[in-house]
């Protein structure tokens, strides 16, 4: 079976009303555009479900929590409207995230690359073991973080932002995301950073759904236009993943 095909998103509720919604994806959890319009689907369904108080964004179990964009699905690319459309699939998702009632819960237990890196700054509280390191890497295959750019700026401001975005080939510790505001916090391993989730996540299933919605909406004013925004974004990107750089950059990666 072809690589795209594979993997899946699933969604678990727990009987307090947590949402454990998980993507998983055998390299690396890397997101093709199929588990992108997965999560957009389980990120609705979840927040239109009444039996859901918060949800849970997690990966399955893998030293990385996400690698990004699939680069069987960017070297496929040829022409304009299909990387529009590949790269508006992460715009998807994080306008899904922001416009979902529920209050959402980042679950960062490994690395997280460029599309990872923007799974984690659309969460409402994002937290992480210390094994999450992060990093944008766009830059080195000819394209930028342009979709996932304005939530990852939103959480850890333009200057940080900036530092990820022109140092693709360099990580940044979980301990650097928590300084900049991307985590709230970091745990030494990652049973740790799943109790404290878990007794996160209870305390807010007793709060009041209603004035959790209300503190969301909050939380994310100054961003209705990111629905324009994103689009934009991603025609960006569509149109450099046609350039000679992109397309040998990709071959080359894929090479070693």
């Amino acid at each position: 079976m072809d690589i795209t095909q594979q993997g899946a998103v699933n969604t678990e509720i727990s009987p307090s009303g947590v949402a454990h919604i998980t993507f998983y994806h055998p390299n690396h959890n890397s997101l093709p555009s199929h588990l992108l319009a997965g999560l957009v689907s389980h990120i609705g369904a979840a927040g239109a479900n009444p039996a859901v108080r918060v949800i849970v964004l997690r990966s399955a179990e893998h030293k990385t929590f996400c690698a990004g964009a699939s680069f069987d699905e960017l070297a496929a690319i040829s022409d304009f409207e299909t990387g529009k459309t590949f790269f508006s699939g992460f715009g998807n998702v994080i306008n899904a995230m922001r416009k979902c009632p529920k209050i959402i819960v980042g679950r960062i237990h490994g690395k997280a690359v460029g599309g990872g890196v923007g799974l984690a700054a659309g969460t409402d509280f994002c937290m992480a073991s210390q094994y999450a390191s992060i990093r944008l890497s766009e830059l080195a295959v000819g394209f930028g973080p342009f979709v996932i750019g304005p939530a990852v700026e939103r959480k850890v401001g333009l200057a940080a932002f900036s530092q990820l975005a022109l140092n693709p080939g360099e990580w940044q510790t979980a301990t650097w995301a928590k300084e900049k505001g991307l985590f709230q916090e970091v745990f030494d391993s990652v049973e740790q950073l799943d109790a404290y989730i878990e007794h996160f996540c209870q305390n807010l299933c007793s709060y009041s759904v209603e004035a959790l919605g209300e503190l969301k909406t909050i939380f994310w004013q100054g961003c209705e236009h990111w629905d324009a925004l994103l689009d934009e974004r991603a025609a960006i990107s569509g149109r450099l993943a046609l350039s000679d750089f992109t397309k040998q950059a990709i071959a080359a990666f894929k090479a070693k």
